[in-house]
């Protein structure tokens, strides 16, 4: 399909809601047919959302959605995800994996990241010294970097060594002093905005879990959840999600290790009856930005195991069986394991917590 063909495609469905009475607009004679832009996913993009959000008087992401609405009714599309302040993102049949899968690969852990640098914004964190509350806002200072800002974190009383020695939460030292970096005529600024991060107290000490089970058992609850420590966080079995998400991972890591065994790699392609792990993958970029703006990390958790959760039917189909050789099916279910387990490492990382080649 040419982007002269997704365009009408496009204007068919802005037509469609304007005559359903969900859009109020002159339909525009064409709609711009684009590439993914960075954080985007699929094969082509449309801003036609943002285009129409002002004479809509609607929001540009509350029109993608009345737009995508109609457009996943199209046989030509297998996703349609909105990303962004309101992109819509087409994937195409034939092909719906394979360029969401070239770009996760490319980008690695930075898959979602901002790229374009320092976005402008720089935003000042506070937090109690209480165990949860530094590890949060460490948390929220690595998602917030992730996507381009400037962020001081300043902890309201001196936390303890351990909560950074075990831990790996660093309140007093993250990042370079913002105002120095930015004067105004009135003096420094310290922040364009400033975030408190106060998250119902951890009910016991989560030290004895060590780093990554400890910081698992204090991020993966909402913050306005009352997080169970010790928990079942060190035991290796379906029920604990951390251990999900780090199997999973291990899992794409050992199959990237057999099949180089057996002489073939992955080269992305066209995968069958993996349109969930596809639409969670795509939608990655969009968690990381919406972490960012909500200071939530406990939400990129969810997405993780949600990720894992997807990803694991796939694994066993990735390697041939028995006499049969690699084919292009294989390489391509190969390479969307890899995506998968790039995306959960990526996440892990900016909880703090490794994501083992072994496990």
């Amino acid at each position: 399909m040419t982007p002269a063909e997704l365009s009408r495609t496009v204007l068919h469905a802005v037509r469609r809601a304007v005559d359903e009475g969900e859009l109020s607009v002159t339909v525009p004679e064409r709609a711009v047919i684009t590439p993914p832009r960075p954080g985007g996913c699929g094969d082509y993009a449309t801003n036609v959302a943002l285009q129409l959000a002002r004479p809509a008087g609607q929001p540009p992401r509350r029109v993608a959605e009345i737009l995508r609405a109609r457009l996943l009714g199209e046989q030509r599309f297998t996703d349609v995800v909105v990303t962004g302040p309101g992109f819509l993102n087409l994937s195409l049949r034939g092909t719906a994996s394979a360029g969401l899968v070239e770009e996760i690969l490319r980008r690695g852990r930075r898959y979602g990241h901002a790229a374009a640098g320092f976005s402008g914004t720089a935003v000042g964190i506070s937090c109690p010294a209480e165990v949860r509350a530094v590890v949060v806002a460490d948390a929220v200072t690595r998602v917030l970097r992730s996507q381009g800002d400037f962020v001081r974190v300043e902890c309201e009383g001196r936390p303890a060594p351990e909560w950074k020695s075990v831990l790996g939460a660093d309140v007093a030292t993250r990042g370079p002093r913002i105002a120095d970096r930015d004067v105004t005529s009135r003096g420094p600024r310290i922040a364009d905005r400033y975030v408190t991060v106060r998250p119902v107290p951890a009910p016991g000490d989560p030290l004895p879990l060590g780093r990554d089970a400890g910081r698992w058992a204090l991020l993966h609850p909402a913050g306005h959840d009352r997080p169970r420590i010790p928990g079942d966080h060190l035991v290796q079995r379906e029920s604990n999600p951390l251990f999900r998400v780090r199997y999973a991972h291990a899992r794409t890591r050992a199959l990237l290790r057999n099949a180089a065994d057996l002489g073939f790699h992955p080269e992305p392609g066209p995968v069958s009856e993996a349109e969930a792990l596809i639409a969670v993958l795509g939608d990655h970029p969009r968690v990381l930005a919406a972490t960012a703006t909500h200071h939530t990390p406990d939400r990129l958790a969810r997405h993780l195991v949600t990720v894992a959760d997807a990803a694991m039917p796939l694994l066993p189909a990735v390697l041939p069986l028995g006499e049969e050789k690699p084919s292009a099916a294989h390489r391509a279910r190969l390479a969307l394991a890899e995506a998968a387990g790039t995306v959960l490492a990526g996440g892990l990382s900016l909880l703090g917590i490794d994501a083992p080649d072994h496990l």
